[in-house]
């Protein structure tokens, strides 16, 4: 039975995902998020090929299962496709689907699921297995990147049907816990690199709630709204 410490080693030699499986994922996600771009405005390849990425990098670190992250970073929002604004649990059947045509192991399959779950934002807390550690951070840092606001924040409304104001809400109602007891990044090197735009955000977050109670801007987006709908 390996230690803690010769995980890492146990697992750059046999990994649990082969690399022929970990392909198969990915391009059979790759195509879901072409075929269903127009629907998977934020959380389309883009956002998956980021978080695929970063993930990795803070598996190496950490010393998970880097296989078996990079797995379940490439499925962990298939649940966009089943249905809008949803949780990632809505998602197993597609994601088991996509891993059983891949031919990951079920007992892997399981193990990736759960990491999926036990990753999400809404409900993480600070003691997560180092798998669903690497995978957080990266999708959390896709959230706090200080393009996101600017460049993805209106492809997040128009994919999920949310306004504004319930964007907001849930911003600042699921990550400021986390940010506020010192675990909204889990790598202590991630922490020290990004805190500082996840701080920023939330701050941003925080005064577009407060600005919403203003009955002068609430007009103001009405206006721009009518515009909008004028000019399409």
């Amino acid at each position: 039975m390996p230690t803690q410490e010769d995980a890492p080693a146990v697992h750059a030699a046999m990994p649990a995902v082969p690399a022929p499986a970990l392909a198969v994922v990915e391009s059979e996600v790759r195509r879901l998020c072409t075929r269903y771009a127009a629907r998977l405005q934020f959380h389309g390849w883009h956002h998956v090929s980021f978080v695929r990425a970063k993930a990795a990098q803070f598996a190496a670190s950490n010393g998970a299962e880097r296989s078996v992250v990079e797995t379940a970073a490439l499925v962990h929002d298939v649940n966009y496709l089943v249905r809008r604004n949803s949780s990632a649990a809505i998602g197993r059947r597609l994601r088991m689907s996509v891993l059983s045509r891949a031919r990951v192991r079920p007992s892997v399959a399981r193990w990736i699921e759960d990491i999926v779950i036990e990753a999400e934002m809404a409900t993480r807390g600070p003691d997560i297995s180092r798998e669903a550690q690497a995978l957080s951070d990266a999708d959390t840092l896709f959230k706090a990147l200080p393009v996101t606001p600017v460049v993805l924040a209106h492809r997040y409304l128009e994919e999920n049907g949310v306004t504004l104001r319930e964007l907001a809400n849930k911003i600042v109602g699921e990550q400021q816990d986390p940010h506020d007891e010192g675990f909204y990044f889990y790598n202590p090197e991630a922490a020290a690199t990004y805190s500082r735009w996840a701080t920023a955000n939330l701050a941003l977050w925080q005064c577009i709630k407060e600005s919403l109670d203003d009955t002068d801007v609430e007009e103001l987006l009405d206006l721009v709204s009518e515009n909008t709908a004028a000019a399409s």
